[in-house]
């Protein structure tokens, strides 16, 4: 299994969760809030294999961006992941909305010309991210728990970016409608954890199995094909990579 999207370093015990995850051989990328984080964690789960750590600056963190910008420059070539980064134009973050997008394209120029997996994160703002990357040529990316217009779907198809499906889409009229509308060779998993829960509970990067069953029914498609078709997706996004990390 894959999670292409988990905040570990967000829950109660980080460590113990690496361990859990490295034995149960789930591929999870470790998305940062801040350049801050990666370094914090950098040291601490180079050595895993199944632990991919991303350098990210959130939007919601768009305030820190002029003290993170400098991290973000020195740790760009340790990683070939990227995340969390982009856009957000919810009431949580349209104050910030002008910062944000100063903070967006520096991300963008500092990641120019270098392969990356992205992990892009666009509420109320998609057709802004959307506008952004394709003013920097920047393809693919993978969209990171989409929750946007449905006419914005086929743009960002055209362009070349996927999408990373997760416990909360599936469990809403919405999200299905999204992912119904989605091509199987450009889906990916996620968890979003611990910010996803389930039936009161957080989401682990093992519940993305939830996910995969519930995309073999909607896809006709037996659970081992399924799972099959999302390694292939994540494996065509980076095995063009230089893996760094």
């Amino acid at each position: 299994m894959i999670d292409t999207h988990c905040h570990i370093d967000l829950y109660p015990n980080p460590s113990k969760l690496i361990l859990q995850t490295e034995r149960d051989k789930i591929i999870t990328i470790l998305v940062t809030n801040l350049p801050s984080s990666f370094e914090i964690a950098y040291s601490h789960v180079k050595g895993f294999r199944y632990i991919r750590l991303a350098l990210g600056l959130h939007p919601l963190f768009a305030h820190k961006y002029s003290v993170e910008k400098r991290l973000f420059e020195k740790f760009v070539d340790q990683t070939s992941y990227i995340g969390e980064v982009g856009l957000d134009f919810s009431a949580a973050g349209i104050s910030t909305k002008e910062i944000q997008i100063e903070s967006f394209k520096f991300v963008l120029r500092a990641i120019r010309n270098k392969p990356k997996f992205i992990s892009i994160h666009s509420r109320k703002a998609e057709s802004e991210v959307l506008d952004g990357l394709e003013e920097e040529n920047r393809s693919p990316v993978v969209f990171h728990w989409y929750s946007g217009p449905l006419n914005l779907i086929d743009r960002a198809l055209s362009l070349g970016h996927y999408f990373s499906i997760n416990p909360a889409m599936i469990n809403t009229k919405h999200g299905r409608r999204i992912i119904e509308k989605l091509p199987f060779d450009r889906v990916l998993t996620e968890t979003d954890g611990p910010f996803v829960k389930m039936q009161k509970r957080t989401a682990y990067p093992k519940d993305v199995s939830l996910v995969e069953n519930y995309l073999s029914e909607i896809w006709q498609m037996n659970k081992y094909d399924t799972s099959k078709n999302i390694k292939n997706n994540f494996y065509k996004l980076i095995n063009p990579l230089k893996i760094i990390y």
